[in-house]
């Protein structure tokens, strides 16, 4: 039987066809995932056959066809796999929130099949020169990398394009942590303890800087969580002010991970603070009015009787550290020397402080990290490699010299 030929003489493949009407060439086959008849169309016969030899390598290697699949963009991935996973409503919304913000409309809409490791490249410089911090690109990064994983696990693509495209150039890179050192939180307990607007934060600030609490930790605290006569601590939950759908408001949310979930020794001084806490409250009038997701009685309350904002512990802390500044300022222009300012902190500051703090007293690593709720020691270790100065090396020095001196 002769070979089928175009219309310049040469032999068609089975499948191949050229069109009489308009010269246009065709393959037809069945796909192997759906069995359907389907289509491919191209103006030449070697254009034909190179995507033929793609059609034929794509299903040799399992990676689905329909046209369906081929049409699938980068944002109703990324939908399918937040189906995938079980999280908390707050950082699924944190999630989403992200992604809507910064991915949803830059490359969200390209088609999955499609997208270049340049492309996902190109958007993460458009970040960094837009401003960005390399945490937040990393982030984004920690989203849309297993997105596309989801699509070559399901042999949508034969490679994940954004595998190796992070770079450690990308965005802005973090400022040293702001720390308090020992002498600036003396210097701002001696400024609390004369003021008779800020007294009143004393057992806040030294509960912050003794537990090393988290924001929502701290102002999602209840008195059921305070044994004050065993000197015992209980974080199993954080209080967080977000918009589910329902309008902004307060929820209580699971910490962000298993480690978050701990229970904290409370030194004597910590002790006090809460016994102290409990009289200031009486003392302004403070009772609880809210019933949050079944929990009630919290330790921080506004004037309202409702629970402390996050937003209103750091004004909290802005305003106490400015006012101090203020005052050493006007001091050192009387004195005729340089004002030593406080630099400007907030919640998370004071927990790097407490977090330092612990670790120049010497505390276990593994200790420090179960009371910081560090879910990975890498975060906890970090602290112990930048106790590097001048100061701690030779306390450091001194301290081992006392404690193993024969």
């Amino acid at each position: 039987m002769a070979s089928r030929k175009d219309n310049k003489g040469r032999n068609l493949h089975t499948g191949e066809q050229q069109r009489k009407s308009d010269g246009l060439y065709l393959y037809r086959y069945t796909d192997i995932a759906s069995g359907k008849r389907k289509t491919i169309y191209a103006g030449d016969l070697p254009e034909l056959r190179i995507k033929e030899k793609q059609i034929q390598q794509d299903m040799d290697d399992n990676i689905l066809t329909d046209t369906t699949v081929k049409k699938l963009t980068l944002n109703a991935l990324f939908e399918q796999y937040m189906n995938t996973k079980e999280l908390s409503d707050s950082t699924r919304m944190n999630y989403i929130h992200m992604w809507n913000n910064r991915v949803r409309d830059e490359i969200g809409n390209y088609k999955v099949v499609q997208l270049k490791v340049s492309q996902i490249k190109a958007f993460y410089q458009k970040l960094s020169k837009a401003g960005y911090s390399h945490s937040t690109i990393k982030l984004l990064h920690t989203l849309i990398l297993p997105t596309l994983e989801l699509a070559v696990e399901d042999n949508v693509i034969r490679k994940n394009p954004a595998k190796k495209a992070l770079s450690a150039d990308y965005g802005i890179q973090a400022k040293e942590k702001v720390i308090l050192t020992l002498e600036q939180q003396e210097k701002l307990f001696r400024f609390l303890e004369k003021s008779n607007v800020y007294k009143v934060y004393i057992p806040m600030f030294t509960i912050m800087l003794e537990t090393g609490l988290r924001c929502g930790e701290l102002i999602g605290l209840t008195w059921e969580d305070v044994s004050v006569s065993d000197k015992m601590l209980s974080v199993n939950h954080q209080l967080i002010y977000k918009n589910y759908g329902d309008g902004s408001k307060f929820h209580i949310a699971l910490p962000k991970t298993n480690a978050g979930i701990r229970e904290i020794p409370l030194t004597e001084a910590t002790a006090n603070a809460f016994s102290e806490q409990k009289k200031l409250n009486f003392m302004l009038g403070r009772h609880c009015m809210e019933n949050i997701d079944g929990y009630s009685d919290f330790v921080f309350l506004a004037k309202t009787g409702r629970p402390l904002m996050p937003s209103a512990v750091n004004n909290i802390i802005y305003n106490i550290v400015a006012a101090y500044n203020d005052e050493e300022v006007n001091l050192a222009k009387k004195e005729h020397r340089k004002a030593e300012l406080l630099p400007k902190i907030s919640v998370h500051n004071l927990r790097h402080t407490a977090c330092t703090n612990k670790a120049r007293q010497g505390m276990n690593v593994k200790i420090l990290q179960y009371i910081m709720g560090h879910s990975d020691s890498s975060i906890t270790l970090d602290v112990y490699n930048h106790l590097n100065n001048e100061s701690d090396v030779r306390n450091e020095v001194i301290r081992c010299e006392k404690e193993f001196a024969i």
